[in-house]
This record gives C-alpha cells, sequence and structure tokens, in this order.
C-alpha cells in the first residue's frame, strides 16, 4: 500500500490551447479510498490515466509512496487498474482471466492458482471459474475484472467508472460491495465517477473537478454541508441545491416577493455587489403560511417524502429562464400540484453565494 501524490500536475493534448488537467495538488492517503468526480471533460479519467502512465504528465509530477512515477511506464508503477469496459478476454475462463497478469511476470503456477482463489472467494465466484466472459452477466463480469486486479495485490487500485455499464439496480448493490471489499483489502484506491451519489456513498474523500481545476476537496459530508463554491454546491446533492439569484437587501437577499435573512457579517462580505444568490437545500425548505412563492408543477409521492418542483411564483412555467425551485417535504403534507404555496426558510442551512467571485460567503 502508498501514498498518492499529484504535484501540480498538468496534461495538454496536442493542438489543445486549454490544459485537460492543469496544476493539480491532491494528497491520496495510504489506505483511502479517493473519489474524482465531475462532469463530463472535467479531466478526472485523464487524472487517473496520468497516474496508471497511460498519458504523459507535460509538467509537474506524480508520486506513488515516496517513488516518483511521472515517466515510469505502466508496468513498473505498481498498480492495477479495473476498466469500464471490463477488458476481459473472450477466450480465456475467469480464473484464466483473474491470473492472466501473474502468468506474464512469471509467478509459479501454484501461487497463482492460490491466489485467484483466494480473490474468487472475496467476490463469491469460486462457481464460475471455469466459465467464460460470453456465459457472465454484467455484474459477474465486473467481479472478474475486480478479482484481476486484486490478485496482482498491487500498492494502489485504479478504477474507471467501473459501474457504467450497469443496470441502476445492480449499480447499488456493486458499489456497496467494492466499497466493503476495498474497506476488507485496505489498498490505496482513486476512483472516477460522473455520479455524484456513487461519489458520496462510497468515499472516504471527495475530489471535485471542474474544465481541469481541482474545485473541492472534501469529506462526503462536509462538501454537502459547505461547498466552497456555486459549482460544487449546485453539482453535489441530489436532488441539486436550489440556487436563487436575489436582489441584496439590508436585512437579507430578496427572493421573488420574500427576503432570505442573512447575518449582516456576512453581507459585508459582498461589498459592492448588488445581487447574491443563496444556496437552499430541498429538505430546508417546509410548506407554511409565509415564504418562498413557489408555482407547483409536480409532486413526486414516495412514500415517506414527498418532492414539490415548480418555479418561483410570478414567473411563467414555459419560460426556460423562469427559476426552477426543488423542495422536499413530509408525504403527508404535500400541497396538491396547480397551487401556489408558500416554502419557509431554515434560515440556519442557508448559504450565500457571491455572484461576482461565485465563492461561498457564509
Amino acid at each position: 500500500m502508498a501514498t498518492v501524490s499529484y504535484r501540480e500536475a498538468s496534461r495538454v493534448y496536442p493542438g489543445t490551447e486549454r490544459p485537460a488537467v492543469n496544476k493539480l495538488n491532491l494528497e491520496i492517503e495510504d489506505g483511502e479510498f479517493m473519489v474524482l468526480v465531475g462532469p463530463s471533460g472535467c479531466g478526472k479519467s485523464t487524472s487517473l490515466r496520468m497516474l496508471a502512465g497511460l498519458e504523459e504528465v507535460n509538467s509537474g509530477s506524480i508520486f506513488i509512496g515516496d517513488r516518483d512515477v511521472t515517466d515510469l511506464p505502466p508496468k513498473d508503477r505498481d498498480i492495477a487498474m479495473v476498466f469500464q469496459n471490463y477488458a476481459l478476454y473472450p477466450h480465456m475462463t475467469v480464473a484464466d482471466n483473474m491470473g492472466f497478469a501473474l502468468k506474464m511476470q512469471n509467478v509459479p503456477k501454484a501461487e497463482r492458482e492460490k491466489r485467484v482463489k483466494e480473490a474468487a472467494h472475496l467476490l463469491g465466484l469460486e462457481d464460475f471459474l471455469g466459465r467464460k466472459p460470453k456465459a457472465l452477466s454484467g455484474g459477474q463480469r465486473q467481479r472478474v475484472a475486480m478479482g484481476r486486479a486484486i490478485v496482482r495485490q498491487p500498492q494502489v487500485f485504479l478504477m474507471d467508472e467501473p459501474l457504467s455499464n450497469l443496470d441502476a439496480k445492480l449499480r447499488v448493490s456493486t458499489r456497496t460491495q467494492i466499497a466493503a471489499l476495498q474497506q476488507r483489502l485496505g489498498v490505496t484506491t482513486v476512483y472516477v465517477t460522473h455520479d455524484q451519489v456513487e461519489a458520496m456513498t462510497m468515499g472516504d474523500r471527495v475530489a471535485v473537478l471542474k474544465d481541469g481545476l481541482l474545485q473541492q476537496v472534501d469529506s462526503p459530508l462536509a462538501l454537502y454541508d459547505n461547498p466552497r463554491n456555486l459549482f460544487v454546491a449546485g453539482f453535489i446533492g441530489s436532488p441539486a441545491m436550489n440556487l436563487l439569484p436575489g436582489k441584496r437587501v439590508e436585512d437579507g437577499v430578496q427572493v421573488g416577493d420574500y427576503v432570505v435573512r442573512v447575518p449582516r457579517e456576512v453581507l459585508a462580505k459582498a461589498e459592492g455587489e448588488e445581487t447574491l444568490t443563496v444556496g437552499i437545500r430541498p429538505e430546508a425548505f417546509s410548506v407554511a403560511d409565509e415564504g418562498i412563492g413557489l408555482d407547483l408543477a409536480v409532486v413526486e409521492e414516495l412514500g415517506a417524502d414527498s418532492y414539490l418542483y415548480g418555479t418561483l411564483a410570478g414567473h411563467d412555467q414555459d419560460d426556460i429562464d423562469a427559476q426552477q425551485i426543488i423542495a422536499r417535504v413530509g408525504a403527508r403534507s404535500a400541497p396538491h400540484k396547480g397551487t401556489i404555496v408558500r416554502l419557509a426558510v431554515d434560515f440556519e442551512q442557508v448559504h450565500v453565494f457571491s455572484n461576482k467571485t461565485e465563492d461561498r460567503l457564509s
């Protein structure tokens, strides 16, 4: 096992001006499960491939433990990678697929078989060792790909969107299996996904990237409660945080015809700004007699909770610029769609963002 360090690491693809990864500084602890998350094109897969040796590092360096691996070939980095498309050999059995890398390293046959059986036991694959990949389900193939990585006993696991080819139900069960397995093995793991729910439920820490730049790295709960800027606030959370621009007034921010109270010391940080954005999580709303007006379009009843979807009252719902709002309320208190309801705000849970810098002020 080992730590991983990105030190001012950058990757610029030929023919492009903007770096795909721009001066990435990231320290990953020994045995940590680190998730890189962000939208398509943010640089997360490129960052992983730089660590794997599959992409050139144009400037900066990457360390695994105390070894500078920036210019080492992939085979000398002591890493194992799990790909999105499994990358199994179709003509080999499960056992041969799992032990192939060991065979290439001239590991004795008895040792190979021992490691393969141990990994198969961990992953519940003992009954499938004689099968070919075409006789397996998607979830079983993914476990074989995991087994192939485990038998190598590397210092670092690298996983590039390994669940994206699975159906929704299987993704949920497999992600818990991967997280539990990583905890048992204690191997440093770097995991790439575009799915922030995956990131929040699996990672010890999560690194959020946008346009090749690291936006914030923290524990999942800290990202949720204390997003550094508008991008992180809008990206982390499902449903997403409501980001409502409004006019700065003496004791808060006016959204529609309602003033969301904001402490004066927070407003003082936005000297000279006439408008600010307030961030409110769906669960920070409650239906009340006064509050932000919501023109209610859809009610999703999910049993214990209901989600209210609509637009800021006074706006045409067909207007693409109309401010969308999502609120989570108790199932028994959900109003009827087509009405205008008032949403009271828990002021303790309000985030305030500068429209000039996009940084969180509160």
